[in-house]
């Protein structure tokens, strides 16, 4: 039995809101359960150095956890004193959702996606990058009816969500509970039907193929789930 009362293949309770900021072109509050998540989108028509006069677009992200984001205060982050895990997240944010851009119809300007964790229960780099999509899809929006974009460089949703082992059992969506206690953590991230990124790892215990298989097959229908859930926002 899950923690949550939760079946195995059944995810947490998943809403998105979007609009929530009055500034940022695109912008969401996306909830996984009690993981809740503020995603804004920033268009910046420069683009980095290394692409100047490329062509090309980029989509870059940054990830936080504000101080009682947890059960006991964390320290504010500096940009210039982040943690290695903060780098880690947010880089896998800006490569994943660069992953379903096609950077020559956006244009040669960055989007700049910006993840804030107001609440946290497990599986924050994926609701991060789940609800970053969705604001990076508002924000092209923008672009498009602006007519600043001719044609859409997202072609497919991104979304991410978490599989495990938990009391033997392969499990979708580990809330912190089950996250604390894994025998193996893994991070699906997928457009449509094809991966982009897995993170996979023993955490208390080795893995068979035949388990990796099971957390696949979960994935598939929790990204499913997402996306659904994703397009019904942006709709």
């Amino acid at each position: 039995m899950r923690p949550s009362g939760r079946q195995i293949d059944e995810m947490r309770p998943i809403s998105i809101e979007v609009g929530v900021t009055r500034h940022a072109e695109g912008s969401c509050l996306i909830k996984c359960g009690d993981t809740h998540v503020l995603c804004t989108a920033t268009i910046d028509e420069r683009v980095p150095p290394f692409l100047k006069n490329s062509g090309l677009g980029w989509v870059t992200a940054e990830y936080g956890m504000l101080p009682r984001a947890t059960n006991t205060r964390m320290r504010r982050e500096a940009k210039n004193g982040q943690s290695g895990r903060t780098q880690e997240i947010q880089r896998l944010i800006g490569r994943s959702l660069r992953a379903g851009v096609d950077r020559v119809a956006l244009g040669e300007r960055q989007i700049v996606v910006d993840c804030d964790v107001i609440q946290a229960d497990g599986g924050t780099r994926c609701a991060s990058i789940t609800g970053g999509w969705v604001a990076l899809k508002l924000a092209v929006q923008k672009l498009m009816k602006a007519g600043d974009v001719i044609s859409d460089p997202l072609v497919d949703p991104v979304a991410a969500v978490s599989c495990g082992v938990y009391a033997g059992q392969s499990v979708l969506d580990l809330d912190y509970p089950e996250d604390s206690e894994a025998g193996v953590d893994g991070n699906f991230v997928m457009t449509g039907s094809k991966l982009i990124e897995i993170q996979m790892s023993a955490e208390g215990s080795t893995f068979t193929r035949d388990q990796m298989n099971a957390m696949m097959d979960l994935a598939d229908k929790g990204i499913a789930d997402l996306s659904a859930a994703q397009l019904a926002a942006v709709s």
